[in-house]
Order: structure tokens, then C-alpha cells, then sequence
């Protein structure tokens, strides 16, 4: 049973690999932390970047001969296979660790498996300590090697009354300054931001990271679901600023409605390198994807105010009563000026597409609180 020290160890390195998240991808963040017999800590590390040490080979550097003996708690199970760099494994056993106490079982086939390494070679092994933590820090990087896609986030603004825009189809600017360039942030800290062709004719918009300093160290992929190839040549999402993949029915086939499959689109996102997607389209784009079970996060931004009618946030998302609700699990709520951002997950769901044929498409015909 882990003790005090060790849960304190804990949460310590979940904030530890939080450093990574803007530079580990397409690797998974973590933290280690080495504490002596005494309960001390020795050694800290966390992994910065691809090809660079893990976690816990950085904390058994700064540990030195201390780490004879000493407890190795990690947020991630550490790895047995070799790639750009050698098993943690290995280097908790030649390092003389007596004990690893770790939060979250690794799923992937080629690095799962170490702890039964580790308890062969006579290592005490603990898992799950503070496990829902360490997943909330990983959840990208999870989602990816649990099911094959990336970790989707959708973000909305909207009214109190939960309006995207006004009857008259104008929606600049629901949210204020502050909630604006947050949004921006949070564009910085993802691999890709996805929108329907309707928003690209409807709004123009770049899907550009603005005001974000130091800017991301690769802009976000942009993505145009666009099953019938309409998206102008002359959008501004087609320029320079960042890479762009409209996807079409012609590259991934179609549904039963004629329009691209979105497991197809989230498939293909990974295969692209993509760990995290910003879902940034329309009421209609968002529906479907809350309705095939391709979204594990969302981010509100609600401004007070009230329109009474216009385009509501979301569009149909196969809820037919109450109890079919789609429910998140609170997990922050900041005001942002006069705005206020709320940020929710899905909790694990029962249905999740096997495969990119599994999962209906959606009409791109909408447009989106002008995401810019």
C-alpha cells in the first residue's frame, strides 16, 4: 500500500510530466520521482521530447548512487522495449531501484508489460496510485494507444441560452477578448483543429494560432471535413500559415448518406502523427461527432447574454430523451473576463469505433461561432 510519501511523490510527478505536454507529442508525458528509504526525494525528471531520455531515466540521472535501494514512482508504466533510447526497465534494475510504484497500466502492445519485468527481477511493483490524475494529464497520448485516435476536444461559444449565433446568422463576437485569445491557447497546445466546409464558407476562417507567445514549436494541422470537395482555393485556410488536409469523399469513401465516415477523418488524423484534435465546426459537424462517441473532452465558452433564437451550440446528437443525455464530468471552471469557460469530460463510453467504416458522417452545411 502506497504510503504518504509516495502519494505525495505522486502528484509530483503528474505535475512533472504536465511540463511535457507541449513538446513530448507524439510520445505520452510523464513524471518520475526517486525517493530514498528515508522518504526523500533524490531525483526528479519528466520526458521533455521524442528521442530524448524518459522520465525515469532523468530522475535516476539526478539520483545518482541514491537510487540504490530507493522507490521509482511514475506516472506511467515504465517501458520494456527498445527504441530511440533503451527499456526504463533496464535502467530501474541496473540502477539498483527496490521498489516502482506507478499510476497507469501501459496499453500499447510493444512497451506494456514492464511491471511483470520489474517483479520477476525481484522489484516490489505497485500500481494505480492516483491513476485518475496521471490519465487527465496523459489523456492525448492514452486515447491514442487505447483506441487508436486521437484524444478529440470540442470547443463551443455561446450564450446562456445556449445560441451560437444570432437569427440572423451573425455571431462576432459572442465571447469577449479574454475567452478569444484563451481559445488561441488552447488552439497552441493541439496537433490539429478540425472545422466543416460549411464554416469555411461561411466564416473564411485561418484556424491560424495568434497571440500565442512562445508560439507552438509546429502550428496545428487544419482540417476541412469537405465530403464533396467545395472548399474555395482562395480560403485562407489553403495558405502557408500551416498545413492543411481537406478530406473528401474521394480519399476516404463515403456513408450511406454520401458523406465522408468521421472515424474515417479521426483514423486518419492518427496516421498523420495527430495525438490531439480540436473540434472547432458548427452545431451539425459537433453533433455528430458527440454522437458517435469521437469526443473525450469539451471546452464552453459562455458569455452572459441571451438571443432567444439563432443556431444552438450543438446540433443532433442522437439524444431522443433525458436519460440519453450525454454526460461530462466537470473538471474546471475559470472566468475568463466577463466569460466563463467551462471544461468537461465524457467518462469512459461502451461504443467506440473499431474501425473508420464504423462511424456515420455529418453535413458540413454549417457555420460556427466564427473560430477565426
Amino acid at each position: 500500500m502506497a504510503g504518504a510519501s509516495e502519494i505525495t511523490a505522486m502528484r509530483r510527478a503528474v505535475e512533472l510530466a504536465g511540463r511535457g505536454a507541449a513538446t513530448a507529442s507524439p510520445n505520452p508525458v510523464v513524471g518520475c520521482v526517486v525517493l530514498a528509504p528515508s522518504g526523500e526525494t533524490v531525483g526528479e525528471g519528466w520526458h521533455e521530447r521524442p528521442g530524448g531520455p524518459h522520465a525515469e531515466v532523468a530522475a535516476l540521472r539526478r539520483a545518482g548512487p541514491a537510487a540504490r535501494g530507493a522507490t521509482a514512482v511514475v506516472t506511467l508504466e515504465p517501458c520494456r522495449h527498445t527504441g530511440r533510447t533503451g527499456p526504463c526497465t533496464t535502467a530501474l534494475l541496473e540502477a539498483g531501484v527496490a521498489r516502482v510504484v506507478y499510476a497507469v497500466p501501459d496499453p500499447s502492445d510493444q512497451a506494456g508489460g514492464g511491471a511483470a519485468v520489474l517483479a520477476a527481477a525481484g522489484v516490489e511493483v505497485e500500481a494505480g496510485v492516483l491513476r485518475a490524475e496521471a490519465e487527465q494529464v496523459n489523456a492525448r497520448w492514452l486515447a491514442a494507444a487505447r483506441l487508436g485516435r486521437p484524444h478529440v476536444t470540442w470547443k463551443f461559444a455561446g450564450t446562456l441560452d445556449g445560441r451560437s449565433a444570432a437569427a440572423d446568422g451573425s455571431s462576432r463576437w459572442i465571447t469577449g477578448p479574454e475567452a478569444r485569445a484563451d481559445v488561441h491557447r488552447l488552439r497552441a497546445g493541439m496537433d490539429a483543429v478540425v472545422v466543416g466546409v460549411g464554416t469555411v464558407l461561411a466564416d473564411d476562417p485561418a484556424l491560424t494560432v495568434r497571440g500565442v507567445h512562445p508560439p507552438p514549436a509546429r502550428p496545428p494541422l487544419r482540417v476541412v471535413v469537405d465530403s464533396a470537395g467545395r472548399t474555395p482555393s482562395t480560403a485562407r485556410v489553403l495558405d502557408a500559415e500551416a498545413p492543411t488536409w481537406v478530406a473528401t469523399t474521394a480519399e476516404l469513401g463515403s456513408d450511406a448518406a454520401g458523406r465522408v465516415p468521421l472515424a474515417a477523418v479521426v483514423y486518419g488524423l492518427r496516421a498523420r502523427g495527430v495525438l490531439a484534435a480540436l473540434l472547432e465546426g458548427g452545431p451539425t459537424l459537433a453533433g455528430a461527432f458527440v454522437r458517435a462517441g469521437l469526443v473525450d473532452r469539451v471546452v464552453g465558452y459562455v458569455a452572459p447574454a441571451l438571443l432567444g433564437a439563432g443556431a444552438a451550440v450543438l446540433g443532433e446528437a442522437g439524444v431522443a430523451s433525458i436519460d440519453g443525455a450525454h454526460r461530462l464530468v466537470l473538471d474546471d471552471v475559470t472566468l475568463l473576463g466577463t466569460d466563463l469557460r467551462l471544461t468537461g469530460s465524457f467518462a469512459r463510453r461502451p461504443h467506440q469505433p473499431a474501425h473508420p467504416s464504423g462511424t456515420a458522417g455529418a453535413s458540413e452545411e454549417e457555420s460556427t461561432c466564427s473560430p477565426g
